[in-house]
């Protein structure tokens, strides 16, 4: 978990990660968002995709969008087409 000052975050305090994204983070090792943050998006997304092969594009959007603090939708056209292009060559 990360503090900040008092306070400590979990996965589900991040933007776009519910309950069951929290869950399916820590079956792949994922506990904190710290964890999540030195990973990257693209790795975290390769371990889901890995262990939860119907995971779609919208769950990297999500993690970006965790890391970035920014709703999923609302990453920059420019990063949602790089990140389509990895997830593309996962299939």
């Amino acid at each position: 978990m990360i503090s900040y000052g008092d306070t400590t975050l979990e996965l589900t305090q991040l933007r776009n990660i519910g309950q069951e994204m929290q869950r399916k983070l820590q079956a792949v090792g994922i506990d904190t968002p710290e964890t999540l943050m030195n990973l990257g998006a693209k790795q975290a997304y390769f371990r889901l995709k890995t262990q939860f092969p119907n995971c779609c594009l919208v769950h990297l959007y999500c993690l970006e969008g965790a890391i970035r603090n920014l709703d999923y939708n609302c990453l920059p056209e420019d990063t949602k087409r790089e990140l389509k292009e990895f997830s593309d060559t996962l299939k």
